[in-house]
């Protein structure tokens, strides 16, 4: 049974994340956390923007806020977004300015790390478009406590660094384009 969706993405994703958190119906039951590289001197208009194309709530993070199904958490700018709890008790976000991982703050793997340890095997886990290798130590996350891991294909993908990097350090569970990434979604929907 999968608790926690977690999405990393960069350079070439906002069109995509765009057609998967509109693809979501209003019924879906996971939260979906979101870590997105944005520069942290510019304001994020991300949630408002993802927000007009999703059915699911979208918000930043907070702090220590508790996570619920159904909702979209986007990092905040400047913020490592991490996941606390485990595998039998409820979930919370802590953000931190320890230093960037792979140059950018937040991290994907930081995100990525932190949820395979709280949550073990019921995270999936899934790397779309980026110019850089962030998401790949935190995919070998993913894998090494059992969750699902999806990449999208870098074949298809604007920016391939990103996806092709965890290919390379992991056996990742799909390699599919972003309508199979839909599909895998509302498939834990039906369970």
């Amino acid at each position: 049974m999968h608790r926690l969706v977690a999405i990393g993405l960069s350079a070439g994703s906002f069109a995509l994340i765009v057609r998967i958190l509109g693809a979501l119906p209003r019924s879906y039951p996971l939260p979906v956390v979101v870590v997105a590289h944005i520069p942290e001197r510019e304001d994020s208009t991300l949630a408002e923007l993802l927000a007009a194309h999703s059915k699911l709530p979208v918000g930043m993070a907070t702090d220590k806020e508790i996570i619920k199904g159904g909702r979209v958490y986007l990092a905040p700018p400047g913020y490592h977004l991490l996941i606390e709890g485990g595998p039998d008790s409820a979930l919370n976000f802590s953000l931190s300015v320890d230093e960037p991982v792979q140059s950018v703050r937040p991290s994907i793997d930081v995100l990525f790390e932190s949820a395979a340890e709280a949550v073990e095997s019921a995270l999936i886990g899934i790397l779309l478009s980026g110019a850089n290798s962030d998401g790949a130590d935190g995919m070998v996350a993913v894998k090494k406590y059992g969750g699902l891991g999806i990449v999208l294909d870098p074949q298809i993908s604007e920016f391939s660094c990103m996806p092709e990097a965890a290919i390379k350090r992991c056996e990742v569970d799909y390699v599919v384009g972003v309508d199979e990434i839909v599909s895998l979604l509302l498939s834990v929907d039906e369970k």
